[in-house]
């Protein structure tokens, strides 16, 4: 027996500040306990509403393994303090796998299966390294000539897209220089504030002389990533890392990071039955493959399945946050389809505020929903490539 589809509204995103990985600020904090912090958070934004109705958390995290592994979703939930009924299940599209946990909890209460569903993602890349522990890709990638680019590392990628689409060194430093510099603007303007829920890092050191041992904390409110001395000489500075007459170096790329985001979605009678006040409706969301040796330009082909499936123009986006993986495949996407660069990543992106790999798209989707309340925009996107060659894209609706 078929039934409507019901609309699935955001009712609270939060997220935690971004660390850089290795010797940044939360170098010691597991990426479960970040997953808490934001879960909690996210919560705590809606306290008029029965976590008990809650039947699922879909976490997303890139490389689910070790500190983040054990199924960190379930774990996450539970040590979290939410009801023992509520589910968890990590799921796993590398740099979309926060994107895809939202769209995932969005189709339950679509499709009539719940009523409240909690969605995110967490990652610390400096626990777990960029490919895992113990890496182990197929030899079958090598068989034939398609399957090769699976075998490439991202920053090579990010060459061929560079070489490919003529994005020049110049431009991608440029692209880098304006990330770091919308950030700092928008950390001076308080503009994250809304999304951002402040972490206490507590760090213990002991004491050689009294023997005891001194535990010290700080509040981290702000995103660790931006710098505000960066400058197109220091940039044109850096060697390229991928290729040794290319163009994309660490500056004009993304940094890895620590991090974790949180969302709560509901159907249209948990909103009237608990007088709750949505953010914003998640209206569509769409993946799309694209060749492995090119991954970076998967955007532009899940952007217009997304704009299609919501009944949209490119021009109807007001706000649009494009995952910075390198600036050269933002690059790349913004001008092969024309986007309104002024509205792209209006708050800086990934090259300045991080990347936390499956986080980030949880991350960029809290972004989005207040930033439209809080400019009285009425829609926005978030997007990204993804390893191995894929693009997706989800389109917001301010209520």
């Amino acid at each position: 027996m078929s039934k409507m589809l019901q609309e699935a509204y955001i009712v609270a995103a939060s997220r935690t500040p971004i660390g850089r990985s290795g010797r940044g600020v939360f170098r010691n904090t597991r990426p479960d306990e970040l997953l808490v912090a934001a879960l909690r958070a996210a919560v705590a934004q809606v306290p008029g509403l029965d976590t008990a109705l809650i039947q699922d958390a879909i976490i997303g995290c890139a490389i689910p393994e070790a500190e983040q592994g054990l199924n960190v979703a379930r774990m996450g939930a539970l040590l979290a303090g939410l009801p023992q009924s509520v589910g968890g299940v990590t799921v796993n599209r590398f740099c979309a796998s926060g994107l895809t946990a939202l769209a995932m909890a969005a189709d339950r209460i679509r499709v009539g299966e719940a009523e409240v569903m909690i969605a995110g993602g967490c990652e610390s890349m400096s626990m777990v390294p960029m490919m895992g522990n113990k890496p182990s890709i197929s030899p079958h990638v090598f068989d034939r000539n398609e399957d090769v680019g699976i075998a490439y590392g991202m920053g090579l990628t990010a060459e061929r897209v560079a070489e490919r689409w003529k994005i020049s060194r110049d431009a991608q430093d440029e692209f880098a220089l304006q990330s770091h510099l919308k950030a700092i603007r928008a950390q001076q303007a308080g503009e994250f504030a809304d999304e951002i829920a402040p972490f206490t890092v507590i760090e213990k050191r002991p004491n050689l002389v009294s023997g005891e041992v001194q535990a010290n904390s700080r509040e981290i409110s702000l995103d660790e990533g931006p710098r505000p001395d960066t400058s197109l000489e220091g940039l044109g500075k850096l060697r390229p890392v991928f290729a040794n007459k290319g163009s994309v170096t660490a500056g004009n790329s993304s940094q890895t990071s620590d991090g974790a985001g949180a969302l709560i979605v509901v159907s249209e009678k948990i909103l009237k039955e608990f007088n709750l006040t949505p953010l914003a409706r998640f209206v569509s969301f769409s993946v799309r493959g694209v060749p492995p040796e090119i991954m970076g330009i998967g955007p532009k082909e899940a952007i217009p399945a997304a704009l299609k499936t919501a009944g949209l123009k490119q021009d109807d986006l007001d706000w649009i946050e494009l995952n910075e993986a390198f600036a050269a495949q933002s690059l790349a996407v913004i001008n092969d389809l024309g986007l309104d660069a002024s509205k792209v990543n209006r708050m800086g992106g990934a090259i300045a505020l991080g990347h936390p790999l499956g986080a980030t798209g949880a991350i960029r989707a809290s972004t989005v929903v207040h930033a439209l309340r809080r400019h009285q925009m009425k829609y926005g996107m978030v997007t990204m490539c993804v390893g191995t060659g894929m693009g997706a894209a989800g389109i917001f609706e301010r209520m």
